[in-house]
């Protein structure tokens, strides 16, 4: 499996040819991707889904599945009717393509009192990559490879810590980072790998970078 992190929250994995794309969104450069069979969408705010977004992957693509929880669903259906969601949740699987799909979590972290809590849906990719979205959701399995939110409005360093170590994968790299400085990223990125290396790798993927899992 091939995974390349473009900016912010936004992954294109590829098994041989056949592409899945998660959480294409407002700060990610407009995804042109080719041979995509599905994308996956974990909750709604701007920065990891936009119509446009979703609108130009499915042109280049016009057999793509979409999936995401019923938030991603009920946006789309009032702004982008003409995109159809598979809605899923917390323990439902998908097979598209070459990938294996199971999906975790419920909710999305709390950001504050006084901002309403969406659904947020995670996934975990051929039992290898699990991509949390905007939680720090315990899959229930174990997590070869995580994909680690770095910087966000709702997140504590010293939470995304201890759940690196809760975790224990066998290598993590940092999502979610357009909220940081470089300073910043340096710094928590440093963190996430301090709680990383007892049981695993610590790689850290700029915009456009692959790697292989």
């Amino acid at each position: 499996m091939d995974v390349t992190k473009l900016e912010h929250a936004c992954l294109v994995i590829r098994q041989g040819g056949p592409g899945l794309v998660i959480d294409p969104g407002s700060f990610t450069r407009l995804v042109e991707a080719e041979d995509v069979v599905a994308v996956v969408v974990t909750h709604e705010h701007p920065d990891h889904v936009t119509p446009r977004q979703l609108r130009r992957i499915l042109a280049r693509n016009p057999g793509a599945l979409v999936f995401g929880p019923a938030g991603v669903a009920a946006l789309l259906a009032e702004q982008a009717p003409e995109i159809a969601v598979d809605v899923v949740t917390h323990g439902d699987t998908r097979t598209v393509g070459p990938f294996s799909l199971a999906f975790r979590g419920v909710t999305h972290a709390v950001i504050h009192s006084s901002v309403p809590v969406i659904d947020n849906t995670g996934v975990i990719v051929d039992d290898v990559l699990f991509y949390p979205g905007d939680a720090l959701t315990d899959p229930g399995q174990p997590v070869p490879v995580l994909a680690t939110p770095v910087g966000a409005p709702w997140l504590k360093i010293s939470e995304v810590m201890d759940y690196v170590a809760a975790i224990a994968p066998a290598r993590t790299f940092p999502v979610h980072e357009a909220t940081l400085s470089e300073a910043g990223f340096a710094m928590h990125a440093d963190r996430i790998a301090a709680m990383t290396r007892p049981t695993g790798e610590a790689t850290v993927l700029r915009a456009g970078d692959t790697m292989h899992v």
